[in-house]
């Protein structure tokens, strides 16, 4: 019986491993993102991982070393010292709102919450502290005037961080 299983790569070696993988004939899925980098003479759109440093792998649980060896693959991801399965459920719901999803997926592993205080880590309003708040299913930060309401922007979540209270 095969199970999908979450594999570990070497640093931002995660196409490289697809490649690989795929050359091997192993069923595996890369969910990625699409951004724009910005130079100064140019801009550019670039497929990133979603999830930096994991490929994921449906395999038999006997094929787990045939996958240790490929070049790039470091380690399994593990529950009590045993590579994790991955429920197929949760592989097909991913996949189906990365190549669906309306607007770009985002993931985040730290837990933001509507209403938790945030501070921008990245992008032109880096710094900025306000709320984390949702306005018709999109997260926004917002920043209180004192008697006259909120200035609202959108700002991609996994761009912000939770502060302590």
């Amino acid at each position: 019986m095969q199970f999908w299983y979450a594999v570990y790569t070497t640093s931002r070696a995660e196409k490289k491993v697809k490649q690989r993988l795929d050359e091997a004939n192993i069923e595996n899925y890369l969910p990625l993102r699409t951004e724009i980098r910005i130079w100064s003479d140019r801009k550019k759109k670039v497929s990133l991982p979603l999830i930096p440093g994991y490929i994921f792998v449906h395999i038999a649980s006997e094929n787990i070393l045939k996958i240790l060896n490929i070049p790039g693959v470091v380690t399994f991801l593990k529950e009590k010292s045993v590579p994790a399965t991955i429920p197929d459920d949760q592989i097909h719901r991913l996949r189906m709102m990365v190549e669906h999803a309306f607007d770009e997926v985002e993931f985040m592993t730290t837990q933001v919450n509507v209403g938790d205080k945030v501070r921008v880590k990245q992008g032109n309003l880096e710094g900025l502290i306000g709320e984390l708040v949702e306005v018709r299913g999109k997260y926004k930060i917002a920043i209180r005037l004192q008697y006259f309401g909120c200035a609202l922007t959108t700002v991609p979540v996994s761009w912000v961080e939770k502060l302590k209270d």
